[in-house]
């Protein structure tokens, strides 16, 4: 992954979308990273990816109501939660 400085993403703005058209570039502001630029396929994709396990945690909650079985609402956002920052790992 490509990383640019802040001051260099303002300054060069034109090749950091460029670089962003083929792999996801990280901006760093005062050295910690503060944010990632991707295409707009990947950014689809990221958003299909999320919806996706959003349905697959809703599937499953409602089969175990239908099973009668409770879901604790604070584990199944947690058990979301979680697969949703693996994806962003």
């Amino acid at each position: 992954m490509r990383t640019f400085t802040a001051a260099d993403a303002k300054n060069r703005f034109g090749e950091m979308l460029d670089a962003a058209r083929r792999e996801p570039v990280r901006i760093e502001k005062h050295g910690r990273a503060v944010a990632v630029m991707v295409s707009e396929e990947d950014y689809a994709l990221l958003q299909q990816m999320k919806r996706e396990a959003v349905l697959e945690q809703i599937a499953e909650g409602q089969a175990a109501a239908d099973a009668g079985n409770a879901v604790d609402g604070d584990k199944l956002f947690g058990r979301l939660g979680e697969k949703l920052n693996r994806g962003a790992a």
